[in-house]
């Protein structure tokens, strides 16, 4: 099969595709922007779509005063000339056909101009295999390797960590790279294949009951929860409405839209866990001794389930009872930040503490921190019968559920909760929300799954996946056991969202196989009983890792090797950052993470290359010079990577001496590609993490570039250039390094144009991170020098897992096709992690390929197989349950505003690259008019005048406008390309909950912080104001002001702020004496200085990157920054946030 997609799915540059590893076709064939090749019977909604649009003037904010724009939504009441069609069966081009450029343009839309639009939250259908883009992703479904060559040898595995009796550190702490996760089976592999292929097993036809509305659910035997709690704190419609106000008379906001669907009272869907959903005649006659693996399942590579030696399990687990994740509590109404959240989405227990946590994290983690309960399943799993009285409550008739409530945007001014948004609880019931995974580990921006793709395209949102795969975490299960139970047919791993049929039965819940359990998982060693499958740690936890056995090696684990790759220059010793990295590493070294087998090295590079010999034995370390930089050599291989434990002294011989060794250089050449060369070179035979420490713009060698950056269009409306990378160099060897299991991190500091979008390549595509640090001087700008050495240090000791894969599988009938983040993509479910770390986040985008019609539920489940520090192969796995539902109510109820805004922003920054920053800007606005639009036609009954949106997408526009005034899709502001293109990286590999602060900071004031409502941490008291508005009419001259917009913190100080608070938190007597440059709070004697700096570094705290803070006042250089970040205000170049919402309007209107 052609696998020219990987080229289209991993971006091609403006080079050759290229070809890594015997499975894939060097083939590359270039793919028109914005246009997709739909082979499915409905095509997908894509915001990122052209759609017909006159958008308004420079990139949708006229700089003048503000004009009416021209439509920019092609959705009109009257005839269809959306570029949505919604009827099933309706063909629709919309993606070029494979192998060169389609020999007509495809039919987009009936509509006249094509415009931009973001991808919709739906996935695409797959293209055929082919399709190549220049998109920063591995394209939309790409078909999957053939037998995949891992290699020679199998990756490390971490030891066995014990989580109840001498545990070797943080459970979570050692993760071990997997070698490659199991492809889905033949028989699974109708999602992942260009046009829908039947699955091996029939399907057994089940009590064909529609998926009924999920809103009024609420748990048998108790009373429906009240439905407007929140309310009051959070919407005044008494309010004024602010801004200029709207024409006409003012929209009136009491009607309650009645239902939208027929009633369904007494429905009773079929159980999500019964026969009935298995096809056709279960097909369980298969051998004893059949291979279940496939040629490309470098997860299992031969190991049957169930039949292999009956070996003792041995469970590492935290407490005795096998807690893992927190368990969700039922999902209580104290949860929700945003307006009270529907009926089927609250229980009425009573809330209970949690410890104190960052405000997103805690928003988010709130419903897991119940003990863990055991998840009671009966034998046969639950029948109609246990099911029935509480689906029969589900009923769309008795009231509007809040998060469906109408709210007119133009009116209702304070939409801003006073607390961090919380994630949606599904709607699901109690049993298994409670086990449910975490949000802030596994999450979808739609809660409710719609039943068809059909109707997904009506509701105009995109269906995506957001991962934090390799979080860290306070609690994890790790189970070890000679049998990883798992699908014979599809692969997946079981979990709490299996059925069993009986006690040697169980059905999986992806491809609904049955499947005979092993005896061994027949036995549970903690409550030391046989014959009670369904209470194994593995079918209570969401959440689990596996110690892997041999089966899952192709080779012995890896060794934990770091090599450091040192810009030595004229430039780099100027910054001063050379000494900070030393004593770093020195402070730190022996918190590496690793074991006996731990190797080490450095290289240092100029105009030449040069290697440090640290063989054991040397008196001194030897400095190897390579001057022929055209063809790189190892000079004595051998010793150049040594044993850390050996080596110690030698090694620190060496960090102590470098700053002075290069202190007097007067060599202003940077052989960047060279070092690389060589470095790839030396961690070719066993893999690793390569971390680059770089200063300047590379000048010579290979991989030399030239500035492409013009100053004086910094703040251009026009498009943006030159935000693809100038050469294929860095993304060749990054792929090369992939395919050696090495990840390339790469560490800018810079005060001048980098081209980091060329430079990021090498990071991007070997599964790295990139660290930015802008104007970085050791004593020009010491708060950099501050967030340097604090990065530094959770760099070199956070837990790390070598040649990792990930593979994410679905509910047969929806499919993956495009992924966000740093990785290569080795199939079409398949992600190349050569090193995973806890700090990075992945985003996939879902289609929906065959209707769910007899389906309640559907799973995801993401598997990540990794050889941990210590040598350990280990797999996480993580599964996510869902409902599907078959009303567009059911899925706008269901959508989760956040998850929305972060895939959307990976999509925009995808767009920003293929196409334009015009086309990506254009796109999210479009994204925010089209789910109006569809609300508005759809589920709103009563029509109203206004700018009407539902409870749950309230701050959709809000965010939207966030996206387009931060850094990385702004126009008409000053913004240089490194800082626009590093905030493109950021926003598509940072986990959501810290991207969020990148788009949307929070806002507190501070110079009255008080006890009340505070949280005790450690015998630390944490205050906890409120979150503002993002306008300067929140701030006060008479007051001081925090912001925390996630990688930096501002602390503005009003010109007329109360003496107190400067003397007793800054110690200065008053205004003028506030220092211009600080960025450090003194710690004073005081209970006002004590709760400032409590509330500031437990803010600090809840993040793995360290955010540098900058006092300012009226007069700073920094004042601008931070002013730029009052979203809801009017500049010169961008609309208010009112202006925004009356374009919004004037849209959705047309």
């Amino acid at each position: 099969m052609s696998t020219a997609g990987f080229n289209s799915q991993n971006g091609t540059g403006t080079g050759q595709a290229y070809a890594n590893g015997p499975s894939q076709n060097p083939v590359a064939l270039q793919q028109l922007p914005g246009v997709s090749y739909g082979m499915t019977h409905q095509p997908a909604y894509n915001p990122m779509q052209p759609k017909a649009t006159t958008s308004p003037a420079p990139g949708l904010y006229p700089s003048g005063p503000y004009q009416p724009v021209p439509p920019v939504s092609s959705h009109q009441p009257g005839p269809q000339l959306s570029s949505y069609p919604s009827s099933p069966g309706q063909p629709l081009l919309s993606r070029p056909l494979m192998g060169g450029p389609p020999p007509h343009t495809p039919p987009q839309s009936s509509s006249p101009s094509p415009g931009p639009r973001l991808p919709p939250a739906q996935a695409t259908p797959p293209p055929p295999p082919g399709v190549s883009t220049t998109s920063y992703y591995p394209n939309p479904q790409q078909p999957m390797a053939p037998a995949w060559q891992y290699n020679t040898a199998t990756p490390p595995m971490g030891p066995a960590t014990s989580m109840s009796t001498h545990p070797r550190g943080p459970v979570a702490n050692h993760m071990n790279q997997a070698a490659s996760l199991a492809a889905p089976s033949p028989s699974s592999s109708a999602a992942y294949s260009s046009a829908p292929t039947p699955h091996s097993t029939t399907q057994l036809s089940g009590p064909g009951i529609t998926p009924t509305s999920m809103h009024g659910y609420h748990q048998p035997g108790t009373a429906p929860p009240p439905m407007n709690l929140m309310a009051p704190q959070t919407y005044q419609p008494s309010r004024p409405a602010y801004g200029p106000p709207p024409t006409g008379p003012p929209p009136t906001m009491k009607p309650t839209p009645p239902p939208t669907g027929p009633p369904m009272a007494n429905a009773t869907p079929p159980p999500p866990k019964t026969d009935a959903q298995c096809g056709g005649v279960v097909n369980n006659t298969l051998s004893p001794t059949e291979p279940d693996c496939e040629e490309d399942d470098i997860e299992c590579p031969g190991a049957v389930a169930g039949n292999g030696p009956q070996a003792s399990n041995s469970y590492n687990h935290v407490d005795n009872k096998m807690a893992g994740l927190t368990q969700p509590g039922p999902p209580g109404r104290h949860l929700g930040h945003y307006p009270s959240l529907p009926p089927g989405y609250q229980n009425t227990s009573a809330p209970h503490t949690t410890p104190p946590m960052h405000p997103a994290m805690q928003a988010a983690t709130q419903p897991y921190t119940q003990a863990p309960q055991p998840y009671q399943q009966l034998p046969g799993g639950p029948g109609p019968a246990q099911l029935s009285p509480s689906l029969a409550a589900m009923s769309l008739q008795s009231s509007t559920p809040e998060s469906l409530r109408a709210v007119n945007l133009l009116q209702e001014r304070n939409l801003l909760p006073p607390t961090p948004v919380p994630a949606p609880t599904p709607c699901l019931p109690q049993d298994l929300q409670k086990i449910n995974c975490n949000p802030e580990v596994f999450r979808c921006t739609l809660t409710s799954i719609p039943q068809t793709q059909s109707l997904l395209n009506k509701a105009k949102m995109p269906l995506g996946l957001l991962l934090h795969p390799f979080k860290d975490l306070s609690q994890l299960p790790v189970v070890t056991s000679s049998t990883i139970v798992r699908c014979r047919s599809c692969r997946t791993y079981i979990n709490p969202f299996v059925s069993f049929l009986d006690q040697r039965r169980w059905k999986c819940n992806l491809c609904y196989r049955v499947n005979d359990v092993p005896e061994e998982f027949m036995y549970n060693p903690v409550s030391r009983s046989y014959g009670e499958p369904h209470k194994r740690p593995e079918v209570q936890n969401a959440t689990i890792e596996f110690i892997a056995p041999s089966e899952y090696m192709l080779r012995p684990p890896q060794p934990a090797v770091y090599l450091f790759v040192l810009d030595v220059s004229h430039n780099a010793v100027e910054t001063g950052y050379l000494n900070v990295f030393c004593q770093s590493l020195l402070d730190n070294i022996n918190a590496l993470p690793g074991d006996s087998r731990t190797k080490i090295g450095f290289i240092t590079f100029d105009s030449t290359i040069h290697f440090y010999n640290l063989q054991e034995g040397l008196s001194q370390p030897q400095m190897l010079i390579v001057s022929d930089i055209e063809d790189i050599f190892l000079p004595t291989p051998d010793s150049l990577l040594v044993n850390l434990n050996e080596c110690k002294e030698l090694v620190q011989d060496l960090l102590k001496s470098l700053p002075n060794l290069f202190q007097k250089t007067m060599e202003t050449q940077s052989a960047l590609g060279s070092a690389l060369q060589a470095a790839f070179k030396l961690l070719s035979p066993t893999g690793g993490r390569m971390s680059v420490f770089q200063t300047q713009l590379p000048n010579l060698g290979v991989g030399a570039l030239q500035s492409r950056e013009d100053p004086n269009q910094r703040a251009s409306a026009k498009d943006i250039q030159h935000l693809s990378p100038a050469t294929d160099f860095y993304k060749k060897l990054a792929l090369d390094c992939s395919g050696q299991q090495v990840a390339v991190d790469l560490f800018l500091l810079s005060s001048q144009y980098c081209d980091l979008a060329s430079l990021g390549c090498i990071s991007r595509f070997s599964a790295g991170s990139v660290y930015y640090y802008p104007s970085y001087h050791h004593q020009h700008n010491p708060a950099q020098v501050e967030r340097f050495q604090k990065d530094l240090k959770r760099y070199i000791t956070r837990k790390i897992g070598f040649e990792a894969v990930m593979r994410i599988r679905c509910t047969k009938g929806m499919s993956i096709h495009t992924f966000h983040g740093n990785f290569f993509v080795r199939s079409t479910d398949l992600l190349s992690l050569p090193n995973v770390n806890p700090d990075a986040g992945f985003a996939v985008q879902m289609s929906i390929e065959e209707n769910l019609d007899d389906m309640q539920v559907v799973s995801f489940q993401a598997a990540l197989l990794y050889t941990s520090s210590k040598g350990e192969r280990r797999i996480r796995v993580h599964t996510l349950c869902l409902p599907v539902v078959n009303s567009l109510s059911d899925i706008f109820a269901g959508a989760d505003v956040q998850a929305i805004t972060g895939l959307l922003a990976c999509m925009a920054v995808d767009r920003s690259v293929t196409a334009s920053l015009g086309d990506a800007r254009d796109a999210m606005t479009n994204a925010a008019i089209d789910s109006l639009t569809s609300y508005r036609q759809s589920v709103l009954t009563i029509q109203q005048p206004g700018l009407l949106a539902p409870a749950c997408l309230r701050l959709f526009p809000l965010y939207v406008l966030a996206l387009l005034k931060q850094r990385a899709f702004r126009t008409g502001t000053s913004t240089r390309l490194d800082d626009r293109v590093s905030a493109m990286y950021q926003l598509k590999y940072q986990p959501l909950i810290y991207s969020m602060l990148m788009i949307h900071p929070a806002l507190y004031r501070v110079d009255d912080l008080s006890d009340e409502g505070a949280l005790n941490v450690n015998e630390r008291t944490i205050p906890q104001p409120k979150v503002l508005q993002l306008s300067v009419e929140k701030l006060s001259r008479e007051g001081a002001f925090l912001m925390d917009a996630g990688i930096v913190m501002y602390l503005w100080i009003g010109r007329n702020c109360h003496p107190n608070f400067l003397m007793q938190v800054l110690g200065v007597p008053n205004y003028a004496a506030v220092p211009e440059n600080l960025y450090l709070l003194p710690e004073l004697d005081t209970a006002e200085s004590q709760r400032t700096i409590a509330f500031i570094g437990w803010l600090r705290d809840q993040r793995p990157f360290f955010p540098s803070l900058h006092v300012i006042r009226d007069e700073s250089q920094l004042k601008p920054h931070f002013m730029q970040n009052m979203i809801e205000d009017r500049t010169e170049s961008a609309l208010s946030y009112y202006e925004f919402l009356l374009h919004l309007q004037q849209q959705i209107s047309k």
